[in-house]
Parts: C-alpha cells; sequence; structure tokens
C-alpha cells in the first residue's frame, strides 16, 4: 500500500471540523477507496484550546498556516479560512509554490485570484481542487471539468446562494416580509450578522463567475458581473409572480451570445412548473445547457458544515487515488495559459421577457401614458393589469406589465421615462421571466 496522504487543514469553524471529523470517522472506508491512507497531520487556527468536537491531538499546531503551507509534514494544504486575501491568498499561494496539492472551499479567493494561482499549479505540476467553492455538496466542478468532454456549452445558470432562497421560500409559503425571514435566516445560522454579501448577490456572482470560466474557457472576472440582490423583493411582487404563474429566484445566469459573454445575477420570475422552481429553502441547483448533452440539472444542499467536508474530502480523496507521475488535467478545464480573455456583452433580449411592477398616481391618462413609453420603446406587452395598491393608499394604484421578449435596454429606457413623468409613488420594481425548463 502507498504511503499515507498526510493531510493538513487551516481553519477549523463548522467546515473545517467537518472535514477533520469525516476523515476520522471514515479512516477505513477511505483507505479502501483511495488505496492508501489518509491522515490529519496538521493543523492551523485562530484558538488552539477552543473545542471543536473532534480529537486534533495527533496533529502538529500551526499559529501561522503559511508556515504549516510550506512545511514538508503535509502533502495536502486545505484552506478553509476564508477571504480573497490575507492569510488565505498568501497560504495557498505558498502552499503551491511548495510543491503541495491544495483543496479550497473559498469561492471569493478564486474568483479575486484563481488564474494566477491555477498558473502556479500547473507550473508545479500539483492539483488545486475546489468543488466546495459552488454549490456546497453538489458535484459540479467535478462535472463540468471532467464528465463534460466533447460538449460546448451555451448557457449555465443556477440557485447558488441557499440564504437567499430560503428568504425568497419563507416568503411565498407564508406571506412573511423580506425583513422577518431575514432576521429568521440569521436566527438560524442561514444568514450572518451582516449578511449584505449573501442578499446582494455577490456570494452567487463569485460561484457564477468559476462556473463562467469552466463553461467558456475565459478567464474568470467577477467584476463583470451584471449584479442585483433580493433586499427589494416584496409580497407584493411573491403573490403578483404567483398569479402569473410564476416563482421568483435568485439566479446566477452566464450565456454565450453573438457578443461575448454574458454575466448576471439577479431575481427572476421562472414558471412553477419547471424543474428549477421546485428548489426551496437551502437547496443550491445548477442547470448546464450543452450542445451533446442537452440540459443537465443537478440539485442538492448547497451550504453547511456536511455538505461542504463531503465536497471537500472528494477532493482530499482525488488527491490521494493519484500516483507520482500522473499528469493532473488543467484546473479550469484548460490550461490556465489558454484560458481566452472575457468578452463581456451586452445585455440583451431573453425568452421570456419581463415583469414591471409600478406604483403611480390614481389620475387619468397615467395608463395611457405608460402604454405610449412601451410603445416608443417598442415593447410589446403581454398582459398589463391595475389595481388598487393597498388600503391604506387610496390615491395610488399598481400596475403590473408582462412583456414579450425585449432587450434590457428598451426595459431600462420605457421606465426610466416613466419615471420622469412623475408619475411613480415608489420605486419601480424590474424582475427578468427566465427560460427554465
Amino acid at each position: 500500500m502507498a504511503e499515507a496522504l498526510r493531510v493538513g487543514i487551516a481553519g477549523l469553524g463548522t467546515v473545517g471540523a467537518s472535514v477533520a471529523r469525516v476523515l476520522r470517522d471514515k479512516a477505513a472506508e477511505l483507505t479502501r477507496q483511495c488505496g492508501r491512507e489518509v491522515v490529519v497531520s496538521a493543523v492551523s487556527a485562530r484558538d488552539p484550546n477552543r473545542d471543536r468536537g473532534v480529537d486534533l491531538g495527533a496533529a502538529k499546531w500551526f499559529d501561522d498556516p503559511v508556515r504549516m503551507a510550506q512545511t514538508a509534514e503535509i502533502d495536502v494544504f486545505v484552506e478553509l479560512i476564508g477571504g480573497d486575501e490575507g492569510p488565505s491568498h498568501s497560504s495557498v499561494k505558498a502552499a503551491l509554490e511548495a510543491g503541495r496539492h491544495v483543496v479550497t472551499a473559498n469561492k471569493a479567493l478564486l474568483a479575486k485570484h484563481g488564474v494566477a494561482l491555477a498558473e502556479t499549479a500547473e507550473k508545479k505540476g500539483v492539483l488545486l481542487n475546489y468543488e466546495a467553492a459552488v454549490a456546497g455538496g453538489i458535484p459540479v466542478i467535478k462535472t463540468m471539468r471532467e464528465a463534460m468532454a466533447g460538449n460546448s456549452v451555451t448557457r449555465v445558470f443556477g440557485i447558488l446562494n441557499g440564504t437567499c432562497n430560503y428568504i425568497l421560500t419563507r416568503m411565498e409559503a407564508e406571506g412573511l416580509s423580506f425583513d422577518d425571514c431575514l432576521k429568521d435566516a440569521q436566527r438560524l445560522g442561514y444568514a450572518e450578522a451582516d449578511p449584505t454579501f449573501d442578499i446582494e448577490g455577490h456570494d452567487t456572482a463569485h460561484k457564477l463567475s468559476i462556473l463562467t470560466s469552466l463553461a467558456f474557457g475565459t478567464r474568470i472576472a467577477a467584476n463583470d458581473i451584471y449584479m442585483e440582490g433580493i433586499s427589494n423583493i416584496s409580497q407584493a411582487d411573491i403573490r403578483a409572480a404567483g398569479d402569473l404563474g410564476y416563482r421568483i429566484k435568485l439566479l446566477g445566469v452566464a450565456q454565450r451570445t453573438e457578443s461575448g459573454i454574458e454575466q448576471r445575477v439577479h431575481p427572476t420570475m421562472v414558471p412553477t412548473a419547471s424543474v428549477i422552481a421546485q428548489v426551496h429553502g437551502v437547496t443550491n441547483a445548477v442547470a448546464i445547457e450543452t450542445d451533446i448533452l442537452g440540459e443537465l440539472l443537478l440539485s442538492g444542499p448547497g451550504a453547511g458544515g456536511n455538505a461542504t467536508a463531503s465536497a471537500v474530502v472528494g477532493d482530499i480523496a482525488d488527491i490521494a487515488k493519484s500516483r507520482p507521475g500522473f499528469q493532473h488535467g488543467p484546473v479550469f478545464g484548460l490550461p490556465a495559459k489558454e484560458l481566452r480573455p472575457y468578452k463581456k456583452a451586452q445585455m440583451r433580449s431573453h425568452a421570456g421577457g419581463y415583469f414591471i411592477r409600478l406604483t403611480v398616481h390614481d389620475r387619468i391618462g397615467v395608463f395611457a401614458a405608460i402604454a405610449k413609453r412601451m410603445a416608443d420603446n417598442e415593447i410589446s406587452l403581454e398582459s398589463i393589469v391595475q389595481h388598487a395598491a393597498g388600503p391604506d393608499t387610496a390615491l395610488q394604484k399598481t400596475v403590473i406589465l408582462v412583456t414579450h421578449e425585449t432587450t434590457e435596454a428598451a426595459v431600462r429606457k420605457a421606465v426610466d421615462g416613466i419615471t420622469r413623468d412623475d408619475h411613480l409613488t415608489d420605486k419601480p420594481q424590474v424582475i427578468r421571466i427566465e427560460r427554465a425548463e
């Protein structure tokens, strides 16, 4: 039997402790599957005295993760610190430069430094595995990197943030406000004390940028993603979506267009009969559309200690199964130096059109003025509905428009015109209606 694979874990929070526990509890099974033992030989975290529910007494303690990354006492450096700079970046870089394999769950780090780190890994002939960085326990990275050879991806989209999906699910099922659902998500540990990173779409954008690179062979471009969060979604939007046969989800969407690659993160209405509309709570889902396979949907636990640990351990097991002299595949599907520069596409039309909710003054001529703005921008309307804005707003009306396929620019220009006409009493709401079979 080959020598044991020695693992060093940096970061012993919920995920790090879960990884150590799985490696201990599943040691015999992993040995049979990998043909060698997998042992935790070193650890690094802020507090050496904290009880993490797992015995790490046999592992060497390092106060400095960079020093642990460089030590000859480990074969694999597992980074679970978090953050795109500081010790997470410096330790991963140090491990790769020292010829150590790396496993990380850090989407922010990869979104910012992934290509440079991939170049180092490929130059040193070591693995940089990151299954847990996108969609938790769902094996989407392995599927796209290894199981879809020959396929050309046309679109990849999905629910990539469990916090947002949990909030939207509760809002629909129980008629709760966004604020009430957010507070409950924080109480249950699904949302951070400062939830901005999740609810404003940054987390989804980081994950989407990684999927985009894998799907289209481009360099990661997390800063070129159109992004909207869910903090402005109201019960009025949830109810209107249901009445129209849709459900609101926060989607990350990347697709190839004639002018380049389009990346966007925003609330989206999807048909209630679609598969992705049935993804509830903290569950994640990723759909991949290709020329050969057609559409593949992967769904499962997107966060949490066990789900993320499962993906991390899977990455470690892949390294344990490799042998000296084995030629490792490129980190992002293509060699890092061959990844093409990202060419940002214009936000163009998409199947399904747009949902537009306007709260307007209840006066003569408003309805006709709205219709004229739509016509002036060549926007065809599938439906237009007007009703009272609420019991305490007798001088206001809510107008709900559903458009046929059109362009982002046309919709924004029309809504800006309506706003300048001084017909609105509240901020307009625009939500895309996505084709999602």
